[in-house]
């Protein structure tokens, strides 16, 4: 969800029905004979896996994409940690000035990623979690092209949610075409978001990329075949959990929603059988 405004608003914010098709389409489930490969069920109390995730600090000193408002901490348990067999990724206001790299910024929340840890090419993810509510929020669960160049390795967002639209969550593709910025996408209406915890998925074969709540698909995107501008999707990505605050999407922040919490019941990979 970094980068830029602009990929937000064609598809992600205005959530125009973009490459979307208009029959029904078929149930969003696990297919047949796919495998888990990776998972984390957060059973184990305490800071978050070292072994599966690290903690995202790189743009603290010189500020976050998008505007956005939040110091990124960790590891510490304030911000991200596993209690009960849920990871609690937390934002707060307060300043962290002590911290060698803090920005200036008064929030605090946490970024995790799989890195280095695990990243794959293909597969069915399953991410069940509850989002935050309250004006200021960005929860987003997504994937980035782990050759790092964007956007020209690609950019799945298989959810995001704005504290301030509580009730929609959407999903983006982005790469090159169409400036990179530009993300295709859609979303749908989700009432208890913010209350309950549903399952986010993404199947991602070498032909299609589809999007769904619940087993029920709000968005596709199919290979054009045009080349790699359009479809840098056969390669690696790696995962992606964070709350940000504020920014030019997340929008103006009601300091009395504080602490906050997007909470993620468990991460799930599954892949074909080579």
């Amino acid at each position: 969800m970094d980068f830029s405004l602009s990929r937000r608003l064609l598809c992600g914010l205005a959530l125009l029905a973009c490459g979307a098709t208009h029959a029904a389409p078929a149930p969003l489930t696990l297919p047949p004979g796919y495998k888990l490969v990776w998972a984390d069920e957060f059973t184990q109390d305490g800071l978050p896996d070292p072994a599966k995730w690290l903690h995202d600090k790189s743009r603290n000193k010189d500020g976050w994409y998008n505007n956005e408002q939040q110091y990124y901490a960790g590891p510490r348990a304030e911000n991200a940690r596993a209690s009960q067999g849920k990871l609690l990724i937390a934002a707060t206001r307060e300043d962290l000035k002590n911290e060698p790299d803090w920005g200036g910024q008064q929030y605090s929340s946490a970024r995790l990623i799989t890195r280095g840890k695990g990243d794959w090419t293909y597969g069915f993810f399953e991410i069940r979690a509850k989002m935050p509510c309250g004006k200021g929020t960005w929860p987003a669960i997504w994937t980035l092209g782990s050759a790092g160049s964007w956007p020209a390795d690609g950019e799945l967002d298989i959810l995001e949610q704005l504290g301030k639209d509580p009730e929609r969550i959407f999903s983006t593709v982005h790469r090159s075409a169409g400036s990179g910025g530009n993300g295709v996408g859609n979303g749908r209406q989700l009432p208890d978001a913010c209350k309950a915890f549903h399952n986010y998925q993404m199947l991602w074969t070498h032909e299609l990329i589809r999007f769904g709540v619940d087993g029920v698909e709000h968005f596709s995107y199919a290979n054009p075949k045009t080349g790699v501008a359009a479809w840098p999707f056969d390669a690696p990505q790696f995962l992606i959990l964070n709350l940000a605050i504020g920014g030019d999407l997340g929008g103006p922040v009601d300091d009395a929603i504080f602490p906050t919490t997007l909470e993620v019941d468990h991460v799930r990979v599954y892949q074909a059988p080579r």
